[in-house]
């Protein structure tokens, strides 16, 4: 499996994809919440204001309609500025003060909020039918027009059998004051709110609208000031004007614009009339500096609150879902892990990789661990089973020997002398190897680098194996391109050299070759030994480097040593920083090729003076004193176990 995992399989991104949509989810939840509780707050609030104005309004300008001064507005100021939590001040049209819910509060606003004027209201509060335009006096302002208590005695018990008489004909109402005291009937049928005229004359309407003694006397007062006002503007029905109690005309008019001369008259009249029994105009200011100033503008609903709380649960609920999900998937594999961690270590056991991401990975790399494992112990159990049989053999004759030569059955002489003298050798070197192995994966094998000119350690190497080649009828020659040179433990690479000979000259028939080839290729110096013998299957390859490994399956030192010899180079070869191969034909040829720098980092160059690896050693070919005694346990073609 490759080391690299894509970017959209990376767990990181995904934790990190997991982690946006979460924020995002939670910040557009959040964000949406605030909006619509913001809005729906500022909606409330800019209607509470609207409404609080409306009403402050409203409250002056009923105010002014039924006083004529200002003098005890005060209270009417103060209980409203507790109502709305505002500051509410009037000031005459010269800005002097005529009351103030904070009177030692900061100067008022430079403009003023609206002016309260009952005869000139900012708000159309009072519409007429047909073509009559609207007035702008206030309703509430009635001044000459307001029945004494007699009068509105009378006419409430008159209204009152007025609404008897319509119940019997199946209405349902009410009677109702005006401003002025005149009460009038309120009544609706079926959604139907207009009298029928039978109704209307049975029941007796006609006669409780009749304008009252107190109303006709208003009314006349204002008939003369509407015809004056008529005749400074030169109309032609200047003096024929009589108005009802609800302030229209009796009379029509042909020109279309005298309906706009006669309201304007009407209104400038009524004005006239009602100015003195009203309050003079005054201006109204309303800022939030008042005697409510302290509190909270508004409060959060319980509806808002309930919406927060809801948004919050789900948000909450959906991080907790997302996250418990990602993270059930993310564990699973984890958990499998570490139970197949603590299993038995004899069972090797295997996780399944179902991700391609890093968890993928781990399981991969801890099945891989797991494999290597299983293989290393096999390794292990065949290496020690390996060590005991190399060493049985000699152990075995020289145990022999003596005994019989004990129980005098043979006489110690020259010869068994000798022969003992050889299996003691040969057990020394399997010793002495596995004691190089061994410091080599302990990383205390000792190296000396030196300059190494490459012409002269190859003609040592042929020169210590020639005799063992002419022995066996086999050719060795060496051969240097140019004079590569290059720093290493020449007894160490003696040693790696000479084990690469001895193996091809024992795998080489008689009347074959075996050549050494050095040369430099970049930085690198390479050194080639080709023999002409048996060759190694392309699947054996792989394992020629293992320790105690043999092509040959019998054991059988006539064809093949200890198997620990290729282990070795390999080992030397790495301890100065280069690599062996080998490449073979079966049947007609082997080159095992030996690549070193020119100037390695040697391993364990810093090891312990005196250690294991240089006990006993001189400089000098390594191949000679096993050749002497007949034993070169090292020319195994194959040196895994």
């Amino acid at each position: 499996m490759p080391r690299n995992v894509p970017l959209r399989k990376s767990l990181l991104a995904r934790l990190l994809v997991t982690s946006m949509l979460i924020a995002v989810c939670s910040i557009v939840a959040t964000a949406w919440l605030a909006v619509q509780t913001t809005t729906r707050a500022i909606q409330q609030e800019q209607g509470q204001i609207l409404s609080d104005d409306a009403m402050i309004h409203d409250t002056l300008t009923g105010y002014a309609a039924g006083h004529k001064a200002w003098a005890g507005v005060q209270p009417t100021i103060d209980r409203l500025a507790r109502a709305t939590g505002r500051r509410v001040a009037l000031t005459d049209q010269d800005r002097h003060v005529l009351a103030d819910s904070a009177p030692k509060g900061p100067e008022l606003p430079p403009r003023a909020f609206a002016v309260i004027d009952a005869l000139r209201t900012d708000t159309p509060l009072q519409g007429q039918s047909g073509t009559q335009p609207v007035s702008r006096i206030d309703p509430r302002a009635v001044g000459p027009y307001r029945l004494p208590a007699a009068e509105h005695a009378l006419l409430t018990q008159f209204a009152g059998k007025v609404l008897t008489c319509l119940r019997d004909e199946g209405w349902v109402g009410k009677v109702a004051d005006s401003p002025s005291g005149r009460p009038t009937v309120q009544v609706s049928r079926d959604g139907q709110t207009k009298l029928d005229e039978y109704a209307y004359d049975d029941c007796g309407l006609a006669g409780l609208s009749r304008p009252t003694a107190t109303e006709q006397r208003a009314l006349s007062g204002l008939d003369t000031l509407v015809n004056a006002c008529l005749a400074r503007q030169g109309s032609t029905v200047a003096g024929y004007v009589t108005l009802s109690s609800d302030f229209t005309w009796g009379k029509g008019f042909k020109e279309p614009s005298d309906y706009q001369v006669l309201q304007d008259c009407i209104d400038a009249s009524r004005r006239e009339q009602l100015r003195t029994f009203v309050a003079p105009a005054a201006q109204l200011f309303v800022s939030d500096t008042g005697a409510g100033a302290g509190r909270p503008r508004f409060d959060l609903s319980r509806a808002n609150t309930t919406r927060i709380a809801g948004v919050t649960g789900l948000v909450l609920l959906l991080t907790v879902t997302v996250t418990a999900l990602i993270a059930t998937r993310l564990v699973r594999p984890l958990r499998a892990l570490t139970d197949a961690a603590q299993e038995p270590i004899e069972r090797h056991t295997r996780v399944p990789v179902t991700t391609s991401d890093e968890t993928g990975f781990l399981a991969a790399a801890f099945n891989d661990l797991s494999e290597r494992r299983e293989r290393t112990e096999t390794q292990r159990k065949a290496m020690v089973s390996d060590i005991a049989h190399e060493l049985r053999t000699p152990l075995t004759n020289i145990r022999g020997w003596l005994e019989v030569a004990k129980d005098g059955i043979v006489v110690p002489d020259q010869r068994l002398l000798s022969s003992l003298h050889d299996e003691a050798l040969l057990l020394q070197h399997i010793i002495d190897d596995l004691q190089d192995l061994a410091s080599a994966d302990a990383g205390t094998l000792r190296l000396h680098p030196e300059p190494v000119r490459l012409g002269d350690l190859l003609q040592q190497v042929t020169d210590a194996n020639r005799a063992h080649a002419q022995v066996a009828g086999v050719t060795i020659v060496g051969s240097v391109e140019g004079d590569p040179q290059l720093s290493a433990d020449p007894v160490r690479l003696r040693q790696a050299l000479g084990n690469l000979v001895s193996n091809a000259l024992r795998h080489t028939p008689a009347g074959g070759s075996v050549s050494l080839h050095a040369y430099r290729t970049g930085e690198m110096v390479t050194i080639d030994v080709t023999d002409t013998g048996s060759g190694i299957a392309p699947e054996d390859l792989a394992n020629i480097f293992d320790r105690f490994w043999r092509v040959e399956k019998s054991r059988s030192r006539r064809t093949g040593g200890s198997g620990l010899g290729l282990a070795i180079v390999r080992q030397l070869a790495q301890a100065h920083g280069g690599t062996v191969t080998a490449r073979s034909v079966p049947g007609k040829s082997t080159v095992f090729t030996l690549r070193l720098p020119s100037h390695p980092v040697m391993e364990a160059a810093d090891g312990a003076a005196g250690g294991p690896a240089s006990a006993g050693r001189v400089p000098g070919d390594a191949a000679v004193p096993r050749r002497r005694f007949g034993r070169d346990h090292s020319r195994d073609r194959h040196g895994g176990h």
